[in-house]
């Protein structure tokens, strides 16, 4: 019976309205956090109308397995073994099940506890805390790292992360023993970097540069420094990339008790695993550092307390005012806020579990967190949105 031309245009709609639907629904949300003990990835989905974690399972890697990083077209998962041999692995990410494949492996010059790429998605840059050095390994156009690297740059003592600007024309470093971060200029095209004139900039004695975040507007280089528990905000000269420091902001309250700390020996050597704690007053110890979407809030972790600090971030300005600290899993190694900026995720080295926190999109604070099972010596953690 033929349909009449009213009703097949309404069925037609209602098609092109459930495809536009499925479609729409298709964007899945994935948590990926390494554990360093264990030697695996623990991957989950995220459901971000509540911030539900739900196990998708766990992925061999290797012992030592820490630093992680997505690349740009949100295909791959790179990450970093510390363990001898010192490599890292290239994993596709399924993007119906969030299941992690195995499909590179690749010599890394060192231990390595960063990683991240260039926007390109051609070059992979780590930091060397124990062999004081940085790498730029190449990325093949299958967005496999399958090769060794084609620059290493010596630094001053303990290279801690690496990071290129949003604009992707500079690459910052920092180095928590030399007390430093270091500016290059960054070639797109060949992966080099080039020390920026001048080659670095210093806050004042004892910080200790650890982990570092970008404003959303690309004006501002916040760096958490790990023995202060201090957030130095750098103004960014955007025509040449060099950084002018404007304001060191404590993430630790005076009321905690915590004197400033000393660099730590390397992870995996003889040295950290016999190093004891002594009768003596607690050490700052800072971790992570992550900023929402929207440029309004900033986090950081300090492991001695257990706690998360929040700050605001001025609009224009970028200056920094610190609110409040929450308590969140033992020794905050990671941290991560969804690409929608609802939702921050905490891991903890010496916790079994990870928090979710909502955050509140007008104060930035974090609610009460949901905790779900995790693997031993959980480290790093990763969030992407896949269509």
């Amino acid at each position: 019976m033929k349909m009449p031309k009213s009703a097949a245009t309404r069925v037609a709609f209602a098609l092109l309205f459930t495809i536009g639907v499925t479609s729409m629904s298709a964007a899945k949300t994935f948590v990926y956090v390494s554990n360093a003990q264990d030697g695996n990835i623990d991957a989950y989905s995220m459901d971000t109308a509540t911030g539900a974690l739900t196990p998708i399972g766990k992925t061999e890697a290797g012992k030592l397995v820490m630093p992680m990083t997505v690349s740009p077209s949100k295909k791959h998962l790179y990450a970093v073994i510390r363990s001898q041999p010192t490599r890292v692995l290239t994993y596709a990410i399924d993007p119906a099940t969030g299941a992690l494949a195995q499909k590179a492996s690749a010599p890394l010059p060192d231990s390595m506890p960063y990683v991240s790429t260039d926007h390109t998605g051609r070059y992979l840059f780590t930091a060397s805390y124990g062999g004081d050095k940085l790498a730029v390994s190449p990325i093949g156009e299958n967005e496999l790292v399958e090769k060794e690297a084609i620059q290493v740059i010596p630094t001053g003592r303990n290279a801690h992360a690496i990071l290129p600007d949003r604009g992707n024309k500079f690459v910052y470093a920092t180095t928590l023993g030399a007390n430093q971060v270091l500016q290059f200029t960054f070639d797109d095209k060949t992966g080099k970097l080039t020390p920026n004139e001048p080659p670095s900039v210093s806050p004042d004695a004892g910080h200790g540069p650890r982990h570092m975040a970008f404003s959303s507007d690309n004006k501002n280089l916040y760096v958490l420094n790990e023995l202060s528990g201090h957030v130095t905000q750098y103004a960014i000269d955007t025509a040449k990339g060099t950084l002018t420091l404007v304001k060191s902001i404590s993430s630790v309250p005076a009321e905690a008790g915590l004197v400033w700390g000393a660099p730590q020996a390397p992870a995996g050597t003889a040295a950290a695993a016999a190093a004891a704690p002594k009768e003596e007053k607690p050490k700052i110890w800072a971790a992570d550092v992550q900023i929402t979407p929207n440029g309004k809030f900033l986090y950081s972790t300090e492991r001695t307390t257990n706690k998360i600090a929040l700050f605001t971030v001025a609009p224009g300005t970028g200056k920094l005012a610190y609110v409040a600290n929450f308590a969140t899993e033992t020794q905050p190694r990671g941290i991560k806020i969804d690409p929608s900026g609802q939702y921050l995720v905490a891991s903890g080295e010496k916790s079994d579990r990870l928090s979710v926190y909502k955050i509140d999109q007008s104060t930035g604070k974090l609610g009460e967190p949901s905790r779900y099972p995790v693997g031993n010596g959980a480290n790093w953690v990763e969030i992407v949105d896949v269509q």
